[in-house]
């Protein structure tokens, strides 16, 4: 029992690791699609106002966490 025991801590341990790196790794993901979502929406607003108005533009375009799994 307790080798079984000793082997699934093990098994957590590693999950919990693994876990660990991969929430980095979305975090990080999430980060430059906030920054790729920010230079498309003002590429965007340059294109539909070339001479600097506001009026008109249509700034859609939203975020969301909720790909990078925070809550």
């Amino acid at each position: 029992m307790e080798k079984l025991n000793s082997k699934l801590y093990l098994q957590n341990c590693y999950i919990i690791k693994e876990n660990e790196r991969l929430r980095k790794k979305a975090q990080i993901l999430n980060q430059e699609n906030q920054q790729l979502l920010l230079e498309l929406k003002q590429k965007l607003s340059k294109t539909k106002n070339p001479n600097g108005s506001n009026h008109g533009s249509n700034n859609n375009l939203s975020s969301s966490s909720s790909a990078s799994g925070q809550s």
